[in-house]
C-alpha cells in the first residue's frame, strides 16, 4: 500500500508543482525544488522511512535510464548541426569535466573534509547512474554522490538561465553546452525550454560528460593529490 501511495503522492506533489510554476514562474518556484522540499516535509512529519518511500517511488528515478535514450529522437533531427560543432561540443565537454572533478576536489579540501566524503562530491556534475559508479570506483559513498548530484541538477537548473541572462549568451550551442555540462538532466530539460538545438546539444554533452568524467577521475586525482600537497618532496 506504501509502495503505491509513495508512487503517486510523488506524481501528484510533481504535477502540483508544476501548475503552481506555471501560474508563478518564480526561481524558488521550480518543481525541482518545491518538489523535493514538499517530499522532504512530508516524509519527516509522517514518520515514514526513506526506504519504504522509495520502494515504490524508485520506478520514477529508474525512467531516467529510457529519458535519457529517448534524447535520441531530437539529436536525429539535429545530426548535421551537431557533426559540424562536434570538435566545439567535445572540447568544451572536455574542459568543463575536468573544471568540475578539480574545482570540487580543490574546495572540498579547503574545508577540510575527509577523504571518502571528497571522492563522494567529485562526480557531481553527471547524472546520477554514471556518477554513484564513479564514487564507488574512486572510494567514494554513492549515496552521498546521488545527493550531491540532485543538489547540483536543481542548482544548475535554476542558476543556468540566469548565468546565460547575466552573460548574454545567445547561441544555442553554448547554451546547450553549459546546461548540460554543469547539470546533467535538470539542465537538458531546461535546455529544451530555450530551444530543441539547446535541448539537443545538452543531452549530448550530458552524456560525454558522464564518459568523459568516468574516464578522467580516477587519473586526476593524483596530479590534485600532489599539487596541493606543495609537490612531491
Amino acid at each position: 500500500m506504501i509502495e503505491a501511495a509513495s508512487l503517486f503522492g510523488t506524481i501528484l506533489i510533481y504535477m502540483l508543482s508544476k501548475r503552481l510554476y506555471r501560474r508563478k514562474p518564480l526561481l524558488l518556484l521550480s518543481p525541482l525544488i518545491t518538489t523535493p522540499a514538499a517530499l522532504v516535509i512530508l516524509l519527516v512529519t509522517t514518520g515514514t522511512p526513506f526506504g519504504s518511500y522509495n520502494a515504490g517511488a524508485h520506478w520514477l528515478s529508474d525512467m531516467l535510464g529510457p529519458a535519457t535514450v529517448a534524447f535520441a529522437v531530437p539529436l536525429s533531427k539535429h545530426f548535421d548541426l551537431i557533426k559540424k560543432h562536434a570538435a566545439e561540443i567535445l572540447a568544451s565537454v572536455l574542459a568543463g569535466s575536468a573544471a568540475a572533478v578539480a574545482s570540487s576536489f580543490w574546495m572540498a579540501e579547503a574545508l577540510h573534509l575527509n577523504k571518502q566524503l571528497i571522492y563522494s562530491l567529485l562526480p557531481h556534475s553527471v547524472t546520477t547512474p554514471i556518477a554513484m559508479n564513479v564514487s564507488e570506483t574512486i572510494g567514494g559513498i554513492p549515496t552521498i554522490t546521488a545527493v550531491a548530484v540532485m543538489m547540483t541538477g536543481i542548482f544548475g537548473s535554476v542558476a543556468g538561465p540566469a548565468v546565460i541572462r547575466l552573460c548574454n549568451i545567445r547561441g544555442d550551442i553554448a547554451r546547450g553546452i553549459l546546461l548540460g555540462t554543469s547539470s546533467h538532466g535538470a539542465g537538458t530539460s531546461k535546455a529544451f525550454e530555450f530551444s530543441s538545438v539547446s535541448g539537443t546539444v545538452s543531452s549530448i554533452s550530458m552524456i560525454l560528460a558522464a564518459v568523459v568524467t568516468l574516464a578522467i577521475t580516477p587519473w586526476i586525482l593524483a596530479p590534485l593529490h600532489l599539487f596541493l600537497s606543495g609537490g612531491p618532496g
